[in-house]
């Protein structure tokens, strides 16, 4: 059942509009026997969103060998499965204005950061890497809604220092709930996969979830992480920072996250979504 403060919230709300290519990118991800050629003939039917996810394709995160030139070289290249996450992300940009009070560029940096967090954390956990890093990207759109219909809220929201998580803690303290239940259900009235929206929903409080939701704990991880923007030479600091009792629910090793942890710069290509 739907809080009662995001229900409240959400009365009178006009939601983004996402483009019928996404719908049908999103029904796929509810269909594991949805054959791939519905996924390339959607975005083969968007000349604009072909072009961005060549971007994304070509961007420093992929590494790829050779240039992606073509849709069927993307696919080739990166899978089929990768293809349908990155363009979904591509029409997420697409479908969220800025707001007045928030840096583009700072968002999407942070956004992307979140992502790659949360993808490379999953591949490790056992938990989809491509629902996660969708998840990651999307974790604070709700922001943005929350901007749009209570903008007297976003400066103390984005009350200076950023210290990490302190944001979900201002928002708790303004509204009752975080941006991250209201990206939740954004998700579920555009019908993700109910595992995006439980993981975006537990996302500020995975340990409070009952059963624990893996990828609400990845989440969580992933956007302290990217709040962090760690580079290799604080790899230490930033994993001691973390919340101790998640990491052991999760199972990871301590000095195992130290030695492994990518670079942020890794992960941050925004002239891809551009």
């Amino acid at each position: 059942m739907l809080p009662t403060q995001v229900a409240a919230f959400f009365e009178n709300i006009q939601l983004p509009t996402m483009p019928e290519v996404a719908h049908t990118l999103i029904r796929t991800l509810n269909d594991e026997d949805s054959p791939a050629s519905v996924v390339r003939d959607a975005i083969a039917k968007d000349p604009a969103l072909t072009v961005k996810l060549l971007r994304l394709a070509n961007s420093a995160r992929f590494g790829l060998p050779k240039h992606v030139a073509s849709l069927d070289d993307a696919i080739l290249l990166t899978g089929m499965g990768q293809v349908r996450t990155l363009a979904l992300a591509a029409c997420l940009n697409d479908a969220f204005p800025m707001v007045s009070g928030l840096d583009r560029q700072e968002f999407w940096q942070q956004s992307m950061a979140c992502a790659g967090y949360a993808g490379w954390l999953a591949g490790k956990l056992g938990v989809d890497p491509q629902a996660a890093w969708l998840a990651g990207l999307m974790l604070r759109l709700g922001e943005l809604v929350i901007a749009q219909k209570l903008p007297q809220a976003l400066a103390e929201i984005e009350r200076q220092p950023h210290l990490p998580g302190g944001r979900w803690e201002r928002e708790t303290h303004l509204l009752g709930f975080t941006e991250s239940s209201v990206t939740a259900e954004m998700a579920r009235r555009w019908h993700f996969p109910d595992e995006v929206v439980r993981g975006l929903d537990n996302a500020s409080e995975p340990l409070a979830s009952k059963p624990f939701c893996r990828l609400g704990g990845v989440l969580h991880l992933a956007e302290l992480l990217a709040e962090m923007s760690p580079h290799r030479e604080q790899a230490r600091e930033a994993v001691d920072a973390l919340p101790q009792e998640l990491l052991q629910a999760l199972q990871l090793d301590h000095d195992w996250f130290i030695t492994q942890l990518p670079d942020v710069d890794g992960f941050l290509d925004l002239s891809s979504l551009q």
